[in-house]
């Protein structure tokens, strides 16, 4: 009887990771895990959810060639998902992380000659920054310049197109201009590029996805960066207010964790994605503030919704085309109140006992 297949999982005792090495389990994988099981994100312990489920555990770090080289031993597929995620502007870290890992996983893999079949490595709809919007004026489109100190305490948060009319904003599409605003786009810019010229350069099938705002459980309450949905239950169960930022009509897209792991498994073994990038989001844009009475409804609080502030790297509106996707048969089947609901009661389950 053949031996099964080896897919290592950086990252993979996180949010995303997770569900994909339950994933791959069950269709008769091996999973190796590769984390450094760092705060935020964890305390140092292997959580309950990836222990004695047969998976092969390494606490290493993609910054360490070492790690790397234990890790990719026998492996035939590879899921990149480590990421440093902050608020914080500590932007060598970003970097050293998420940009110069993902290439000691190539620098390895090349000069050790490892027969890894593909990588599938997690991008981030933060690579589109703002985006592209259309001018109401002219209907040319184009690419906004970053929102001013001046701006956001103006309270003036819409993009104005040339002409000073509010603009219309376009889905972001794969191929598109990048225009990442905060450190962690950026980052992920870098990674995009090395991973597509390593991988053609050196023969190495390699598949990236942008990922939109990944919601479920296991999403960790720790981790400041893990976006609204983990934030909103947080105040709303501790009856504290729901802090929405700038007017609450920012448009955000949601997709369930269900959903991001049926695209993983999706273009694994498909060679129509090899060197092709997809977006993988949830198909419908929300506005923040209809998301926060989501969740309000949702948790049964009597919190109040909370408008103001604002984060000087924040993008006004963040959603995804996802029709190259869905051209491989891939549609999201879940909703944001599936998502809601299934992460409020994981909540519930593990952290209000």
């Amino acid at each position: 009887m053949p031996r099964k297949e080896m897919v290592l999982i950086t990252g993979g005792a996180g949010f995303i990771g997770s569900h994909t090495a339950d994933a791959l389990k069950k269709r008769g994988f091996r999973v190796r895990i590769l984390d450094s099981l760092a705060p935020p994100v964890h305390n140092g312990k292997w959580p309950n959810y990836v222990r004695g489920k047969g998976f092969e555990l390494i606490c290493g770090d993609v910054r360490n060639r070492k790690d790397w080289e234990k890790a990719l031993r026998g492996v035939n597929y590879v899921y990149h998902l480590a990421a440093y995620q902050d608020q914080r502007p500590d932007f060598s870290k970003f970097f050293h992380t998420n940009t110069v890992g993902t290439a000691l996983l190539y620098e390895v893999i090349v000069e050790k000659k490892l027969p890894v079949k593909k990588i599938v490595t997690a991008s981030t709809q933060f690579v589109y920054g703002d985006g592209m919007y259309r001018c109401p004026h002219n209907g040319r489109l184009f690419f906004p310049e970053l929102r001013s100190e001046r701006q956001f305490k103006s309270k003036k948060f819409d993009i104005l197109c040339p002409h000073g009319r509010p603009a219309e904003f376009t889905p972001f599409k794969e191929e598109q201009q990048l225009t990442p605003t905060n450190s962690y786009g950026l980052s992920k810019e870098a990674i995009e590029n090395l991973s597509l010229r390593f991988g053609k350069t050196y023969g190495i099938p390699t598949t990236l996805l942008r990922y939109s705002i990944v919601q479920g459980p296991r999403q960790s309450p720790r981790n400041l960066y893990s976006g609204a949905l983990r934030i909103f239950v947080t105040q709303a169960l501790a009856e504290n207010p729901i802090t929405v930022y700038e007017d609450g009509n920012e448009l955000r897209d949601f997709v369930n964790i269900k959903d991001v792991v049926a695209a993983n498994l999706l273009v694994l073994k498909n060679k129509k994605t090899d060197f092709q990038i997809y977006n993988v989001g949830g198909g419908k844009a929300y506005r923040v503030l209809d998301f926060a009475k989501l969740v309000q409804k949702m948790t049964g609080t009597t919190s109040m919704i909370k408008i103001g502030g604002f984060r000087r790297t924040d993008t006004r509106n963040a959603v995804s085309d996802v029709s190259k996707l869905k051209k491989l048969g891939w549609r999201p089947k879940f909703t944001t109140t599936d998502s809601v609901a299934d992460y409020v009661g994981w909540y519930k389950e593990n952290f209000l006992k």
